[in-house]
């Protein structure tokens, strides 16, 4: 538009990834030229004149950076590979031209004319000028691929600390190689040459180097990590003369150490930093292209590891593949990983409280690693349990194949004893074994939508356990922690109800079949039996189980279980019945007291509800059967056998 504002000089940017056209219109900067009109000869039109936008200044445009070959003011001749000297003009330049290849300033560039390189001649359209420029800015990364849109401030302060390490390490390598004389150490004897090769001094130096690269950006650390390992991986053992006794003076043995401690940690900063798959990709070729000696052959697929938006890996921790194979045009992908990997993951997840998918993921990925990865898979109850779940982890404790209920120590029943019966869990930090939940310092804290057991499902679950579990049916805690919990009376009872004499005759066969069904993996609590005395039912059943407990074996140590029965109420209430129940022994007779201070004979009392024809076993019977030979002695009790 035609002002009376002074005219000038107008700049138009193009944009530099514009490579269709190589005329005048490529070049990142050009300057049109105004020519000057005399305010008398801009004559504005009415309708101009009312516009709402009117130019009122004006001045000369400024020449923004740019590269040499794009310069406003010189012309520029672009040649594939000239590095003589400078083609025609090539090497003028205005205060803006930065050096292609050296991305700075053409007035600093030390080789802008020199011959042989000169820098005058750069530009983008020459692959070797294009490559001289990556491998000029990229420094010792040019080997990862990388691109410089990907480089920042960390990865060039990585590319220059990882220069430093390569100089260094190689006058210490060339120092051992030299080895030193055994008559430095006082070794060396009449006739007797020989030297010492020791790699202390070279592991010492790698791994304080891996100390300083643990401690940048993660893009950084993992890039000096795999640098170090490019250099130190080539170091091979000098065959001849002696070796010190320490491991690290072997250099196979410290490169072992060395590359295990990379590979850790690079996996490590895979799984648990947000590093693009792309960038992951690259580290992933670049491990592969190591010259991994014969012995280390195991480590070049170490850093096969899925990103997190994997297409199969997604499918399966969204629910939406339970088998873990994908079909892809005719190829078929196995979730399959490392157990280092699976290891991570599981921590990753269990910080960011995705158990459901953490279960997902464990119940169908794969490893080589079976018996650690048991470890983790008997996790999944736990997890459900956190996830606010306890029905799914019910289940998972009791699959018809595996169960991991099998494998409970009496800590860890007594552990899922008290999450299912008060809905809370310890805070813990991230667990990959069994033996990491029982921890007796933690602090218990509620689990978010999770809702306490009812008390029949807890003695379902405590009755599931002592038939898979052979420890958690021998120990007298579990028992204890059982009648516990059927020993309190629901609602505000002081005192349990005598039940009618047919629930009490109908239930005796019901316990029984339960009990009996007690080594499946399916036991089942028919709802009849505690709909009408709920409390009364869920005490005989546990107490019967008891009973035969003690006829099995052993029951040691006895006398916590005894205190426990002395505090039932029912047993001021119950009438006395002649079934087979270790239940009406306790109420009755079973105190250490009445065998030691009693007025009848020892070997004649019975208690008064077991026939003393049948085969069940009388009183002082059942108490020497309970109590550890010590016990007996200090209640002189002698043996009724």
């Amino acid at each position: 538009m035609c002002t009376p504002a002074d005219s000038g000089d107008i700049i138009i940017l193009s944009s530099d990834d514009d490579d269709d056209h190589k005329d005048d219109r490529d070049m990142s900067c050009l300057i049109v030229e105004v020519e000057n009109v005399k305010e008398k000869d801009c004559v504005s039109s009415p309708s101009t004149l009312e516009e709402d936008l009117v130019v009122t200044f004006s001045r000369h445009a400024d020449v923004l950076p740019h590269a040499r070959y794009d310069c406003p003011i010189h012309p520029f001749t672009p040649t594939e590979l000239e590095t003589k000297m400078p083609v025609d003009s090539n090497q003028l330049i205005c205060d803006q031209c930065f050096c292609y290849v050296c991305d700075k300033l053409a007035s600093l560039c030390k080789t802008w004319c020199v011959s042989g390189i000169c820098h005058c001649n750069s530009h983008k359209r020459s692959a070797f000028w294009s490559n001289l420029r990556n491998h000029k800015l990229l420094g010792g990364l040019t080997a990862f691929n990388l691109t410089l849109s990907e480089m920042d401030s960390h990865l060039r302060e990585a590319a220059t600390l990882l220069q430093q390490f390569r100089q260094e390490l190689s006058a210490l390598y060339s120092s051992y190689m030299k080895g030193e004389a055994l008559k430095e150490y006082g070794l060396s004897q009449e006739n007797q040459q020989g030297f010492i090769y020791n790699y202390s001094p070279v592991f010492e130096f790698v791994s304080s180097f891996l100390n300083q690269a643990d401690q940048q950006d993660s893009r950084a650390a993992v890039i000096m990590n795999l640098g170090a390992a490019e250099d130190f991986i080539r170091h091979f053992h000098f065959s001849g003369g002696f070796i010190f006794a320490s491991p690290m003076a072997n250099v196979d043995t410290a490169k072992m150490m060395l590359l295990q401690r990379v590979i850790a940690f690079v996996q490590r900063q895979m799984v648990m930093a947000n590093f693009t798959p792309d960038f992951i990709n690259k580290l992933q070729d670049f491990c592969k292209k190591l010259h991994f000696p014969a012995e280390l052959k195991n480590l070049r697929n170490s850093l096969c590891v899925r990103p997190w938006n994997d297409v199969l890996l997604v499918s399966v921790m969204k629910g939406q593949n339970v088998s873990g194979v994908r079909k892809d045009k005719g190829k078929k992908d196995v979730l399959a990983e490392q157990i280092s990997v699976i290891l991570l993951r599981t921590e990753l997840l269990q910080h960011q409280h995705r158990y459901r998918e953490l279960c997902r993921y464990l119940r169908v990925v794969q490893t080589d690693d079976i018996a650690q990865f048991q470890q983790i898979q008997d996790l999944i109850p736990y997890f459900m349990c956190m996830a606010g779940d306890f029905s799914s982890a019910l289940t998972s404790l009791f699959p018809s194949v595996n169960a991991p209920a099998s494998r409970f120590t009496p800590d860890l029943f007594l552990f899922y004893l008290k999450v299912f019966e008060t809905a809370t869990a310890p805070k813990l930090t991230p667990v990959s074994k069994l033996g990491e939940l029982c921890c007796p310092g933690a602090a218990w804290e509620s689990i978010k939508d999770a809702v306490p057991l009812k008390r029949h499902e807890l003695v379902r679950f405590a009755l599931r356990a002592q038939g898979c579990c052979s420890a958690v049916y021998a120990d007298s805690r579990c028992w204890t922690s059982l009648l516990t919990i059927v020993n309190k009376p629901c609602g505000s009872l002081t005192a349990l109800p005598m039940p009618s004499l047919q629930f009490l005759q109908e239930a005796r066969d019901v316990v029984k079949g339960i009990l009996l069904d007690q080594k499946g993996s399916n036991m089942q609590i028919p709802r009849s039996l505690h709909e009408v005395y709920p409390d009364q039912a869920l005490l005989l059943l546990v107490t019967e189980a008891l009973s035969q407990r003690i006829l099995d074996s052993v029951l040691y140590p006895i006398l916590p279980v005894l205190n426990t029965f002395k505090c039932i109420l029912i047993a001021q209430t119950c009438p006395q019945q002649s079934y087979r129940s270790l239940k009406h022994c306790l109420q009755h007779c079973y105190l250490p007291q009445r065998v030691k201070y009693c007025g009848e004979s020892p070997a004649s009392y019975r208690c008064p509800t077991v026939p003393a024809s049948s085969h069940q076993l009388t009183f002082l019977q059942c108490t020497y059967f309970c109590y550890s030979p010590s016990e007996c002695k200090r209640l002189d009790i002698n043996s009724p056998f």
